[in-house]
């Protein structure tokens, strides 16, 4: 198959517009507990969703899983697990700062992590990136995708400084800076864990081509593995926080007098779920189109991801009482991050044209 890296950029794009969108459906969850809605959406997100899609997409799944090295397995898992870490705190993170300002300080470690650790591990950083035109083109890309997030950053901090207590807990009920930005340094850097996760199942997508699996599609097996290791941690802890919160009977009636909507929160959960894990659906097959730079693949999604989750942000009135300035300066991190996008894809475009 012929790389195209510009239709990569564009799978990458909807990818972010699914995690950027994924949080949305859960305001509709009600007289949950957090770690009720969470472990339902996440049986959508990290089982049901991926083992689906990949049986319809792929072929001989449990072939391929089965005959793939022992080695590449435990890590893919191993490292889903560390992601699922990341994960959970992801989701306070949300609660702490909203979604555009949560998002974007998260993201700005997972990028910087995600991207160029697997290239410096394999040790391809000198000749692959810092050796070539395309990967010094890519590596700018990163660069102005990180100062995109800094300034994206500048905009939530200056935001948080003009609205009122009164305001923010409006808008993010438990809105806490500080709490906040420490919480999304962790999950930042755990979440990047996805990234080694999906670098380190490379030889599931092999077997599965040899299989006779579209190339296009040829990533599906690799989330089963890893995303199996996120459900693992995030089973762990939602069913501990169960037992502690004693909310485990939330899952199947209402606690009390009050009349909770069973099946509205299931459904919402479950849309929660199936939307985020559309990230990775649509992540795998822009992978397949970066040629021998899809490490950069990385970038592009949590490029994406801000932009969108920044839109949503906007439009949930995050961002209602910031000045024109502020407003501004997130603007000019949003037109930053889409140029960061622009820019990578077309220092694949290049590494695919000369090769």
């Amino acid at each position: 198959m012929i790389s195209n890296p510009f239709l990569g950029v564009f799978f990458h794009w909807l990818g972010g517009l699914a995690s950027g969108s994924f949080y949305v459906p859960y305001r509709g969850v009600r007289k949950w507990a957090w770690e009720v809605y969470w472990l339902v959406g996440g049986f959508f997100s990290w089982i049901i969703a991926p083992w689906i899609l990949a049986s319809l997409n792929t072929s001989a799944l449990i072939v391929t899983l089965s005959e793939a090295p022992r080695e590449s397995v435990l890590w893919a898992y191993f490292w889903g697990a560390m992601w699922g870490v990341g994960g959970l705190t992801f989701g306070l993170t949300m609660r702490y700062l909203g979604l555009s300002l949560g998002m974007g300080v998260a993201l700005g470690y997972c990028a910087a992590f995600g991207t160029l650790i697997p290239p410096i591990f394999h040790g391809e950083f000198v000749s692959k990136v810092l050796g070539t035109t395309s990967g010094l083109i890519i590596l700018l890309g990163v660069l102005i995708c990180l100062l995109g997030i800094a300034i994206a950053g500048l905009a939530g901090r200056s935001k948080e400084k003009e609205m009122t207590d009164e305001q923010k807990k409006a808008t993010i009920k438990e809105f806490n800076f500080t709490k906040g930005i420490l919480v999304a340094t962790f999950s930042g850097i755990m979440s990047a864990c996805f990234a080694y996760g999906l670098d380190a199942a490379a030889p599931i997508a092999e077997l599965s081509a040899k299989h006779g699996t579209s190339a296009l599609w040829t990533g599906l097996p690799k989330l089963c593995v890893v995303l199996l290791g996120g459900f693992t941690t995030n089973f762990i802890w939602c069913v501990s926080l169960n037992i502690r919160n004693r909310t485990g009977l939330q899952y199947f009636k209402a606690a009390g007098p009050e009349r909770v909507p069973m099946l509205r929160n299931y459904f919402f959960s479950a849309l929660a779920g199936i939307v985020w894990y559309m990230q990775f659906f649509f992540y795998t097959m822009g992978e397949t189109q970066m040629g021998e730079y899809k490490f950069s693949s990385w970038t592009i999604h949590m490029a994406s991801i801000i932009i969108f989750s920044s839109l949503w942000g906007i439009a949930l009135k995050e961002w209602s009482g910031s000045s024109s300035s502020t407003k501004r300066t997130l603007m000019i991190g949003l037109a930053t991050l889409v140029l960061s996008t622009i820019v990578v894809g077309y220092g694949n475009y290049l590494g695919v044209g000369g090769k």
